[in-house]
């Protein structure tokens, strides 16, 4: 029996393909910015590990520069990087999963760069700019 589904319209198309583009461009936003984070704190960890666990240490905790140790701080600032490191994989896994979807639509739609790439030539003859 055949599909009673309605065709997708152009417009459809379009928005999806639009919506998945900002999703995208959000999950790259998010992954460059636990990066940078990330590689702040391994900086500081790098900086503490050969210093005197007695030594002082200061902290920003909301706001607040807070005197500590160094043997107080060094962990706190290792747990933070871990779960950067987790964060960052987990923003990869939901980036390639949309980069899939993503080729799931430009499959249905013809932009610039398919076009000159020469990719996607099952179109619906929409163009995007």
């Amino acid at each position: 029996m055949a599909s009673t589904e309605p065709p997708i319209s152009q417009q459809e198309i379009i928005s999806t393909y639009r919506q998945m583009n900002s999703e995208m461009q959000s999950l790259i936003q998010q992954l460059t910015k636990a990066e940078m984070e990330r590689n702040e704190h391994r900086l500081v960890e790098e900086t503490l590990e050969p210093l005197d666990p007695d030594r002082r240490a200061f902290r920003l905790v909301g706001g607040v520069l807070v005197e500590r140790t160094v043997k107080e701080v060094l962990p706190s600032v290792k747990e933070n990087r871990v779960n950067l490191d987790t964060l960052t994989k987990h923003i990869e896994v939901k980036l390639e999963e949309k980069k899939k979807g993503d080729f799931c639509v430009e499959g249905k739609v013809q932009h610039k760069d398919a076009r000159r790439d020469g990719g996607c030539t099952e179109t619906v003859g929409v163009m995007i700019t």
